[in-house]
């Protein structure tokens, strides 16, 4: 059924071709020279695909391919990007948006994105913090068992809160003091999941990299087995890829 197109990103021109990729439903993926820009796509089978695993992932496949065969500067467009016509995509896109588009190619040229997420277990970081604050452990202890009034637990309650927060700030502040100074750019973001404590995108000089991915294990050293952390060396640069 044919449906239209899938877009998968935006290129300079010439951009890549013959990259002999299968894009979503294994439909081989082509480019498309429009208006001073090249597109990535393959035929659509559907109106409207859904945010599965396996269709993400597919979409981010062909994206990472094309960066591995030497098309470093992209603008990732979203997942599930279903065009009718290419005069859609000039009259929505590439006409309103052309200076910033290619102000966008300018500013990602010679970098990229990588990010780190930073996890810990709270459970274990209270019983950690319980154990290295004796008078905090010792007051909270002590009102174990008792019938108390809802403002000595409100006020517990944040005494431990605070505590965990401090102790939280001085890793995320490990990673910031370490990190930040080796980007063009920094982008933090909002907490995504139970015990995720930090969630920062990077953009980065490509020859850098190896340097950034190695600080990013020095601090882990420094922290031993309290973190988990998730750090992506090599993905299309959403974070820094926004139209304002």
């Amino acid at each position: 059924m044919d449906c239209g197109f899938y877009l998968y990103g935006i290129f300079p021109t010439p951009g890549p071709c013959n990259l002999n990729l299968k894009g979503l439903d294994q439909k081989p993926v082509h480019s498309k020279n429009l208006d001073g820009f090249t597109f990535l796509y393959s035929q659509a089978t559907q109106e409207k695909y859904l945010a599965s695993r396996r269709h993400l992932l597919s979409h981010e496949k062909v994206l990472e391919e094309a960066m591995s065969a030497g098309f470093r500067t992209l603008l990732p467009l979203r997942f599930g990007m279903v065009i009718k016509t290419w005069e859609a995509v000039t009259e929505q896109l590439t006409n309103p948006y052309q200076t910033q588009l290619k102000e966008l190619f300018e500013k990602l040229t010679g970098l990229q994105e990588v990010s780190v997420k930073v996890f810990w277990e709270t459970t274990v970081e209270l019983q950690a913090l319980m154990e290295s604050n004796p008078s905090l452990k010792e007051k909270r202890d002590s009102l174990e068992g008792q019938a108390l009034s809802m403002d000595q637990i409100i006020q517990i309650g944040q005494m431990i809160e605070s505590a965990l927060e401090r102790r939280k700030e001085t890793v995320v502040q490990a990673f910031r003091s370490e990190l930040n100074s080796l980007a063009v750019e920094v982008i933090e973001s909002a907490m995504l999941r139970e015990g995720m404590i930090y969630n920062a995108a990077f953009l980065i000089p490509w020859e850098s990299e190896p340097k950034f991915g190695e600080t990013v294990e020095e601090i882990d050293l420094k922290f031993g087995d309290r973190l988990r952390i998730r750090y992506n060396n090599f993905t299309a640069p959403y974070t820094f890829a926004q139209l304002s």
